[in-house]
């Protein structure tokens, strides 16, 4: 399977990554009929209701380890018939287990100030070049490695806790297919350790 035609059918489609997969597979890697495959599925319609308002919605929280961990998170969508129903409170309990278990920073990746970025960038290059690689891959080898670090510290990039097959973003979008609409993570304000 081409890993980049599954990350193009991504961004074309705002659709998760085993969707991508298996409308390429059934495609032939053909990424025009892919595209028509998830249309098909009711799929590819997430990416425009990703632009909606999500002003309705939830606090949930997530208390784990005889009260030791304890997460609370707002998750809003739409509606507030929505917000009230017991799929919607599961996704949203989901959504808090997982920020107990991964304890991400930041919701996505815009949220990360650019200082951070590049002091992390520079670390990266630093590694790359201690590891004798040649210099004209260095940069290369920095925006791969700059992804996992993404993976380690957004919530959106992490695997789900409970299907490591798909990022806590792919599970939105589920999510989002599975109601009819839009549901965002405001960023959060983690709880000091200790």
């Amino acid at each position: 399977m081409n890993a980049k035609l599954v990350k193009e059918l991504r961004e074309k489609t705002g659709c998760g990554m085993m969707d991508c997969k298996n409308a390429l597979v059934e495609a032939n890697d053909n990424i025009d009929k892919a595209i028509e495959i998830l249309r098909e599925k009711g799929l590819a319609k997430t990416a425009k209701k990703s632009g909606r308002i999500a002003a309705e919605g939830v606090v949930q929280s997530y208390i784990h380890m005889g009260g030791k961990i304890g997460v609370l998170v707002e998750v809003n969508c739409e509606t507030d018939f929505v917000a009230k129903t017991d799929g919607f409170l599961k996704f949203a309990k989901d959504v808090a287990m997982h920020i107990a278990a991964s304890n991400p920073k930041y919701v996505s990746r815009e949220e990360v100030p650019a200082e951070e970025v590049e002091h992390e960038k520079e670390i990266l290059k630093v590694q790359a070049l201690n590891e004798g690689k040649p210099e004209k891959i260095i940069d290369k080898m920095v925006e791969g490695r700059l992804n996992k670090f993404y993976e380690e510290i957004c919530l959106l990039d992490q695997p789900f806790v409970k299907n490591p097959d798909i990022t806590i973003g792919d599970f939105v979008k589920e999510e989002i297919m599975a109601i009819g609409e839009n549901v965002k993570i405001p960023p959060f304000c983690p709880f000091p350790d200790g």
